[in-house]
C-alpha cells in the first residue's frame, strides 16, 4: 500500500505512514463496529430472556443504542478522586484500550493481509494479553 500513496508524489516516509494508518483503520473500524452490533444483539437477548422490550429508541430498531451509549460515555463529566494521580487516572482507559487493539495486529485476515508479519506472533499475541492485566 505504500506504493499507492507513493503515486501521489509523497515521500516514502509519509507513504508508510498513511499506509500504516491505512492498515490500523482497517482493522480498528470493522471490530468496533461488529463490538457494537455483539453488543446490541446481547442486549436484545437479555431482554428477552427477562421478557420485556430490550433496546428499541436509538435509530431503527435500537441499532444505535451501542453508539448511544458510547457516546454518553465520552460526554460525561469526569470525576477524580482527590487522593488520585490526576493523570494516571485519566489516561488508564487509553492505554486498556489501546493494549486490547495491539493484538490484533498480528492476526492474518488473508494471505499478506496482515498489518505486521512477524515470526513470534503467538508469542506478541500472549504477551500483549497480558499486558492488559
Amino acid at each position: 500500500m505504500t506504493e499507492r500513496f507513493q503515486t501521489w508524489g509523497l515521500s516514502y516516509e509519509w507513504a508508510w505512514f498513511l499506509a500504516t494508518i491505512a492498515g490500523i483503520l482497517l482493522i480498528a473500524l470493522p471490530l468496533m463496529l461488529a463490538v457494537a452490533m455483539i453488543i446490541y444483539a446481547e442486549r436484545k437477548l437479555w431482554a428477552a430472556f427477562a421478557l420485556r422490550r430490550g433496546p428499541n429508541v436509538v435509530g431503527p430498531f435500537g441499532v444505535l443504542q451501542s453508539f448511544a451509549d458510547g457516546l454518553k460515555v465520552f460526554l460525561q463529566e469526569t470525576i477524580i478522586p482527590s487522593a488520585s494521580n490526576k493523570g494516571l487516572f485519566l489516561i488508564a482507559p487509553i492505554i486498556t484500550f489501546t493494549v486490547a487493539l495491539m493484538a490484533w495486529a498480528v492476526i492474518p485476515f488473508n494471505s499478506g493481509a496482515v498489518l505486521a508479519d512477524i515470526n513470534v506472533g503467538l508469542l506478541y499475541i500472549l504477551a500483549i494479553s497480558s499486558l492488559g492485566v
